[in-house]
C-alpha cells in the first residue's frame, strides 16, 4: 500500500517516513514539496494516504489538498496535515476543505499511527460494526451528511490530540484528570453514534489506566470513526 510523504524538509521527511515504516508494512513515496507532489498525482500515482506540510514553496499543504478534493480520482483519498504550529484557524480551514485529520512537529508516533491503524493488516475492533446508521445520526441531529463529516474529521482530530496528551497525563499518574479526558471523547462517541466506541472508553471504569491499554483503545476508537465516515461518503454523503 502506497503512503505520500509531502514536505520540503528533507530531515522532517525521512523522520516521518521512518515512523511510518516503522507502523506497518507500506510503499512509501516522497515528494520534495506540493508542487512535486501534483505532478506525481497527475502522473498517475495513486497513494491510500497523503501526509503533506503545511508551509510549503511553490505548493502549499492547502492548495495541494484543494487541488485533490476537486480532482474525481483523488478525492477520497485521506490527506493528514503536517504542521509546525499551532494554527487553530488553519486546521479549521483544512478540516473544511476535507482533510482527515493533522499531525503536529515533533512527530510523535502515535499521532502516526492512528492515521494509518485503518490500512494496518490486524484483527477488526469490531467497533466499527457497533455504530449507528449514518441515516439514522442524521435525523437524530438534524444535520445533512456534509456536515456529519465535518463532525467526524474533527473528532477524529480531537482523538489525535487525545492520544499525545493522555500519554502525558498518565506519565505524570494524574489518573483523575485522565479519566475526566475520556468522558469527554466518550460523549463524543455517544453524540456521533458511535455506540462500540462508547461502550470501550465507557469500560475504564474502577481499574487503573495504563498507557498501553488507552493508546489501544483510543486507535479502535479511530478506526471506528474513519469507518462511519466512509459510510456516509458511501451513503451520497
Amino acid at each position: 500500500m502506497k503512503v505520500l510523504v509531502v514536505d520540503d524538509d528533507v530531515v522532517s521527511r525521512m523522520v516521518l517516513m521512518h515512523l511510518i515504516d516503522s507502523c506497518g508494512s507500506f510503499d512509501i513515496v516522497e515528494a520534495e514539496d506540493g508542487a512535486d507532489a501534483w505532478q506525481q498525482l497527475e502522473d498517475g500515482l495513486r497513494p491510500a494516504i497523503c501526509f503533506c506540510d503545511l508551509r510549503m514553496p511553490r505548493l502549499s499543504g492547502i492548495e495541494l489538498l484543494q487541488r485533490v478534493k476537486a480532482h474525481a480520482e483523488l478525492n477520497s483519498m485521506p490527506f493528514v496535515l503536517v504542521t509546525s504550529a499551532n494554527d487553530k484557524d488553519t486546521v479549521q480551514e483544512a478540516t473544511k476543505a476535507g482533510a482527515a485529520g493533522y499531525i503536529v512537529k515533533p512527530f510523535q508516533a502515535e499521532q502516526v499511527r492512528v492515521h494509518l491503524v485503518g490500512f494496518l493488516d490486524q484483527a477488526a475492533s469490531g467497533y466499527e460494526h457497533l455504530a449507528e446508521a449514518p441515516a439514522d445520526t442524521l435525523r437524530r441531529l438534524g444535520i445533512n451528511a456534509e456536515r456529519l463529516l465535518v463532525y467526524l474529521s474533527g473528532f477524529q482530530n480531537q482523538l489525535t490530540a487525545a492520544a499525545t496528551d493522555l500519554e502525558a497525563v498518565l506519565a505524570k499518574g494524574d489518573q483523575q484528570d485522565a479519566r475526566v479526558r475520556i468522558e469527554r471523547l466518550h460523549a463524543g462517541c455517544v453524540t456521533l453514534g458511535l455506540h462500540g466506541a462508547a461502550a470501550a472508553l465507557k469500560s475504564f471504569a474502577a481499574d487503573r489506566l495504563s498507557n498501553e491499554e488507552v493508546q489501544a483503545v483510543l486507535a479502535d476508537v479511530v478506526r471506528a470513526v474513519i469507518h462511519q465516515a466512509g459510510l456516509v461518503r458511501q451513503d451520497g454523503g
